[in-house]
């Protein structure tokens, strides 16, 4: 077997306006992102404790934050799709996984979301 690693978000609520709605019509409450990055072992398994040694995910972090709050965005998908744009500019980041979802969806229930699979072959397209 193939040694893999990966860093996974879950869970986290961030602040984006996403949909078009009617007058009568109430948005979501809530947005959340789930983000699985496949990078090489050697990023985790690590023969000393520092930084220099494995992926430091906060830039990236940070640029997901500043997409999700930079426009209007009428779709889950756009927004999904810059993700993995801002995921293809970390070299490390060798696929990625990215889940949006929102709720409620109606009547106070349910939550809806979308899914997108990168590979490889496509990162290194996006590069």
């Amino acid at each position: 077997m193939k040694n893999q690693a990966c860093v996974e978000l879950r869970d986290l609520e961030i602040d984006t306006d996403i949909g078009t709605f009617g007058p009568n019509d109430s948005g979501p409450d809530k947005h959340l992102l789930n983000l699985i990055l496949q990078i090489g072992s050697q990023h985790v398994l690590i023969a000393e404790d520092g930084m220099a040694f494995v992926f430091d995910y906060d830039p990236l972090m940070a640029e997901i934050h500043r997409l999700a709050g930079d426009c209007h965005y009428e779709t889950q998908e756009r927004l999904i799709t810059r993700i993995v744009k801002a995921c293809a500019g970390c070299a490390e980041v060798e696929s990625v996984e990215v889940t949006l979802r929102k709720f409620p969806v109606h009547n106070g229930s349910g939550s809806l979301g979308v899914r997108l699979s990168v590979d490889a072959t496509t990162l290194a397209g996006m590069r």
